[in-house]
This record gives C-alpha cells, structure tokens and sequence, in this order.
C-alpha cells in the first residue's frame, strides 16, 4: 500500500513539473522513443555555472581548510582558467582534458574551466598507479591532463600522449592554478563566447567505470545528459523543500554538505558538486576520509547533508565520541555507490534521531540518477532503492532478450532518462551491448519492483553463484555476515567447486576491539541463512586489515578473491 509520504511528493513534484512551474517537463524524441526533459534547463553545463554562480554571487560556495570562497568568487577564478586554458594552452571545444588530483578547490575550478572552455571534463581516478592513469589518458585521447604533484608523479614512466600541466592544492587559487591562470583585462570573453558555441548534443565529460571486471571503459555524457542529471537532483531537493515548509520546518538556513567522496565518481560530481549551483548549497571539502574530521567539520560549518559509501555513515553513527560533537544540523546521512545493509538503517536512525538515513541508486552510466529512498520510507523498506526519480526517470526489468517483466519477477534492472551517457568512449561493442532497442540502459543490476514500485536490487548479474542449480545472491549472504556486531565489512563471490559448479567464500574484517573466528561466523549464519548459501568454514577468511577499494570507495571484490583464493582459482 503506498504511504502518505508516496502521495505527499507524487503531489508535490506533480505541481513543480505543471507548465509554467520551475520544473515543466516536455517530451524530447531521439533515436525512435521519447524521453521527458525539463522544459527550461540551461543548455550546457556552462550556462548553468553562469546562471546560478550570478544568482548566488554573494552566497558562500566553498571551504577547503583555510580557503573560502562565495558562489561569485568561485565563477570569477573559474574564468581565469578557462581563459589560460585556450590562451595558454589551446584548448579547443570537444577537446578531452583529464584531472588527475585529489577533492580540493583547485579540482573544482580546473572542472569548471574546462568545461566554460569548451573541454571535456575527464575524471581520470585519482586512484589509479601510473600504468592504469597513462592508460586512461590514452583512452579518451586526452590532449590535456592538469594534475596534482601526486598523480603526475605517478605518471613518471608511462607513455601517454597528453601535455601535463602541474597545479596544487590550499592557499589562494591564482597561486596553485598558476599555470592555468589567465590574468587579461576581461578574462570572461573566453568563456562569453563559448557560451554562444555550446549546447545540449555537445561533449561534456567523460567518467571512468569502477574496473571491478577488466579494465575500466570511458563513459562519456552530452551537456544535455549531465545537465538533465544535475536538475533531476535540484528538482528532488525542491520537493523536499515543499514537503518540509508544508511540515511546519524550518528550511531557511543554507544547505551545506560534506565532500567525503571522490569529485571523480559520479556521486561527488553530479549530486554533490554540480547540484550545489542549483540549490546555493555550500560544500565542505575533506582531504581524506576520517570519521572523526567529519564529525568536527559537520559541527563547525552546520553540515546539513552528508553521502558518502555505506561504512562512512555507519561509523559515524557507531564513533566512541560521538556524543562529544554536535550534529544536530545533519538532517540527511545518505548512501551511494554500494547498498547498504539493512541493519544499518535502523542504527543511523538511532544515533540521529533528528535526521533520517537516505539512500540513492544510480550508476556512471546515468549520470547518477536512478531510483531513491527518502526518511520514513526508508526506514518502512530498508531493503529497497527506492521508487524512480520523478519526472526523468523510468525503471524497467527487463531479460535478456529485451522482454519487459511483470511486477515482482527478478531479471536486470533498466533505466531509460535524458540523463543516460552516449556510450563508451572508442567501444562500439560495449556501447551497443549496455542499451536496449528501446532506449533502457542495463545496469548489469538483477532486481524486482514491488506492487508500489520500490526497486529491490538482488545482486550483481555477474556475481550471482549458481551452487548445484540454485541461485545465491551475493548480498544476501553479505547482509547475513554484517548482520554480526563484530564484523566492520565483508566480501562474498563464488568459486569453482567440482561437485556443485560454485560455492560460496567469504572474506570478513572485524571492527577494533574485536574477535571473530570463522567457526563463529559460520555458526551465526546458520541462524540466518539457508545452509546451502552458508560458505563452509574453510572458506571464510579473516583479514587483517581494511578490505581494498576501487576509486568508488566499493569494496574490490576482484582483488579480494584474489588475494585470499587465488590458489584455488588456479587450481
């Protein structure tokens, strides 16, 4: 049965996409189907940074330690870059020019001077070694790569055909940016101008997948596609808005969010960074992930709004001094780049009580958008994304020979917006394989919509581990392993068995502080699992130390199987 809160926000973003409202949509048709745009959006990235950087001019935009910068301040440096990059280094438009840096605000405004350049933004992993950076660069065809002292180091070495221009973090922006900076009499003419060259079917950025399978392809976006992205977050915090003043809340004060995830992924670059322009939103910038920093930047700047990856949230909620801060400004503690275990939602809520765990679901390929889960409903259906993001978003599940299946069936999830990407950069192949002949993009996702619409993902497509016929879903297990108080993260993937085809294994980190043996894990999942679905005990492995990461915080579950099964693969 659908809540009030269903009701309350179909009514509301129903009345904010009515002609003549903020948020009209219209139908755009391409390539033999129709997509619903918003009527009124800016036609490039660049002319949403003009739009709301002038609208916000006197706002507060953006603290990076000691540097504070408003909305104009940010736009004025931004032109200057845009400025030397066609002056001093020239840029063309469509030209590929890789950031290869940290979170600071000297990445944001290298971002935004390639784009008012006309370049394309490619968010080259700030992860990544030398071998797998070069390879990235050669990929796209980067003309240009602007990075930190850090990953040009990386470089030394590696053949790629790009220029690299060095830039540095703190301190005044004119300072790190110096060899992008372009000091002229009227520094905006460069970026004037290609306001008057730029629209929606031309390139934007190019964004890397996370490499959990081979190596990573290039993912490239139109302005239409990234813009489309962006104003479906501003028209999602728009109704919240509405929901919360018809609440009797007071939602006067300035949003402010924590940057705890790299700008490279598409979680900090659309919802997070881009989305701040749309909503004044300032951002607070962390050089590095640490629980506690993040509990005394979110006191100091009245942090609203914080995402990051599940764990992040979860050890805030779960820090040994967490009374010691205040964080009542915190309203929102949300998700992205990997599910959430259920038992997480509940203790969120516990630890901020006067805020709600949120939880979003879209991928690169979508620009970030996809489905989402808001407070009370949340908390209703932990176990769910959510319901599609209105108006842009339409969710389908659809098998492998394009059929569209009904309500509850599982097979691949599929997204159909204006802000899906073109396809991948220089790969024909993979492009034509990741879309359906009506325009669905294939998450590579396996799920099922409930009779509300609430998205359930079951797992990855390619992790599901098929032991002696039946079906066993990674993340059940995984939910099951976390389900243990002990147990800080884990990995689940299947092996080659000669008896069943596949059998699960599993590999466990515990929390500090904390013992668990695998004879004790396996006992606590026969409480909560099926047997068969249970890795035997000596499958499951204790590690000693933090499991490893891709550049979008998920734990690498390739390099994982490796490290603690690769003999028995190669057996």
């Amino acid at each position: 049965m659908r809540t009030e809160l269903d009701i309350a926000l179909e009514t509301i973003i129903g009345q904010l996409t009515s002609e003549g409202q903020p948020f009209e949509t219209e139908m755009l048709e391409q390539d033999g189907y129709s997509v619903p745009v918003f009527k009124n959006s800016p036609p490039s990235l660049a002319h949403y940074f003009a739009h709301f950087c002038n609208e916000h001019a006197e706002v507060e935009f953006l603290v990076d330690g000691d540097t504070r910068l408003t909305f104009g301040e940010t736009y004025q440096a931004a032109l200057r870059v845009a400025a030397g990059l066609t002056h001093k280094h020239g840029v063309q438009k469509g030209d590929r020019i890789g950031i290869a840096a940290r979170n600071s605000t000297n990445w944001i405004l290298a971002y935004m001077g390639i784009i008012m350049s006309g370049g394309c933004a490619t968010l080259l992993n700030g992860f990544w070694g030398g071998e797998e950076l070069a390879y990235g660069i050669d990929l796209a065809e980067c003309s240009l790569v602007l990075a930190d002292e850090g990953r040009a180091k990386r470089l030394d070495g590696h053949d790629h055909g790009a220029k690299i221009v060095l830039f540095g973090h703190g301190g005044a922006p004119a300072e790190g940016l110096a060899n992008l900076w372009q000091e002229e009499e009227n520094p905006g003419m460069t970026a004037m101008q290609m306001l008057g060259q730029l629209g929606p079917d031309d390139l934007a950025t190019i964004l890397y997948t996370s490499g959990s399978t081979g190596r990573s392809k290039g993912a490239y976006s139109d302005h239409r596609g990234v813009v489309s992205g962006t104003m479906s977050y501003v028209s999602q915090s728009a109704m919240a808005k509405v929901l919360l003043e018809s609440r009797g809340e007071d939602v006067s004060s300035q949003p402010c969010a924590l940057i705890a995830v790299p700008l490279f992924h598409v979680t900090g670059e659309v919802p997070l960074f881009l989305q701040s322009f749309g909503i004044g939103r300032k951002l607070v910038l962390m050089p590095r992930w640490d629980a506690t920093n993040a509990l005394e930047l979110i006191e100091a700047e009245k942090v609203s709004y914080f995402v990051g990856v599940p764990l992040m949230s979860y050890e805030i909620a779960n820090h040994p001094e967490l009374g010691k801060y205040d964080t009542s400004s915190c309203k929102s503690f949300a998700a992205g780049g990997a599910p959430r275990p259920v038992e997480h939602v509940t203790k969120i809520k516990e630890a901020f009580p006067g805020g709600f765990p949120l939880l979003g679901y879209g991928l690169t390929e979508t620009n970030g958008v996809g489905c989402g889960n808001f407070n009370e409903n949340y908390l209703a259906k932990p176990g769910s994304t959510g319901t599609a993001s209105q108006p842009l978003v339409e969710v389908s599940i659809i098998d492998d020979d394009g059929n569209h299946k009904p309500q509850g069936e599982v097979s691949e999830v599929c997204i159909r917006t204006a802000a899906n990407f073109k396809g991948y950069w220089k790969n024909e192949e993979a492009t034509e394989a990741a879309f359906t002949a009506d325009g669905f993009f294939r998450t590579g996702d396996l799920g099922y919509l409930d009779p509300e619409g609430y998205l359930y993902i079951v797992d990855r497509k390619k992790d599901i581990i098929i032991r002696g016929g039946e079906n066993i879903t990674c993340i059940e297990v995984e939910d099951a392993i976390y389900s243990h108080e002990a147990v800080a993260e884990c990995s689940v993937f299947g092996l080659p068995d000669e008896r069943f085809g596949e059998v699960p294994a599993a590999v466990f980190f515990t929390k500090e502080g904390q013992s668990l043996s695998a004879e004790e894990l396996h006992a606590h999942l026969s409480e909560h699992i099926a047997p068969f679905k249970i890795p035997q005990v000596h499958l499951i492995w204790q590690s000693d130390k933090p499991l490893p990461r891709l550049g979008t915080q998920k734990i690498d579950k390739r390099t994982v199987r490796t490290m603690f099964a690769g003999d028995l693969i190669d057996a």
